[in-house]
């Protein structure tokens, strides 16, 4: 027995949502490779995946979401875990901040906040994600509202691939023993306060009774940058 639906792959009829993170990164792996990637944005997820898909002794490519208007701690945890890890960067190319000013007129990000996530994150990851047919993505069910739902595995049709959450059922108590255990580089950020870390112009330290994600746009009902709607999720699992 198998899962299908009209106009995405096959896949096994396994109970993905008892898989732990380890588990179903190497089933992803051994289904999928090599049109396999793993995305970072250098946040405490990162740093998490990378270090698990290194330890289960595996090799797949790593697409950075960069924005070009990350913090200069995220760049530099990004060497960090690179040197250490010798991650294979895949680095989709975006318009340059000057171009966008250009074209959109400047500070796009104060005027139109989607828009600006649209050209700087949504559209690079569409072509970034051509090659493959599975994305790993770190995002985890307690981050905010809008993630409370997110399955283990579910296909995405903006993207065209299987979107693979191995830290869904992660709360975020989980992810910092995981890096303190095995001593990971993070983004030093997050001992400032940034419990969620994006774009320079549209992240703020969190406060102790806000949920993890509350820094980002602050002030607007905006909770996504948008690379995690538009996909339904796997059932039958």
């Amino acid at each position: 027995m198998a899962i299908r639906a009209p106009s995405r792959p096959l896949l096994p009829d396994l109970d993905f949502e008892s898989m732990a993170a380890e588990e179903l990164i190497s089933w992803a792996h051994g289904f999928f490779w090599p049109r396999l990637c793993v995305t970072c944005s250098w946040q405490k997820q990162s740093s998490v995946l990378v270090h698990m898909v290194a330890e289960l002794g595996l090799r797949m490519d790593t697409v950075e979401l960069d924005t070009h208007l990350f913090f200069r701690e995220s760049y530099e945890t990004r060497d960090a875990l690179a040197e250490r890890y010798q991650l294979k960067l895949i680095q989709p190319q975006i318009p340059t901040v000057a171009e966008q000013h250009r074209r959109e007129g400047p500070n796009l990000w104060e005027r139109d906040q989607d828009r600006c996530c649209h050209i700087r994150k949504v559209e690079p990851l569409v072509r970034a994600l051509e090659p493959y047919d599975a994305w790993i993505s770190g995002i985890r069910r307690d981050q905010s509202p809008s993630r409370a739902g997110t399955p283990k595995i579910q296909w995405s049709e903006r993207y065209r691939v299987f979107k693979i959450h191995p830290l869904a059922d992660w709360d975020e108590k989980r992810v910092w023993s995981y890096i303190e255990v095995n001593e990971i580089p993070y983004n030093p950020l997050h001992d400032a306060g940034y419990r969620s870390i994006g774009c320079i112009p549209c992240t703020r330290p969190t406060r102790p009774d806000e949920e993890e994600r509350a820094g980002r746009w602050a002030g607007s009902d905006k909770l996504e940058c948008g690379l995690h709607v538009e996909a339904s999720p796997l059932r039958g699992g």
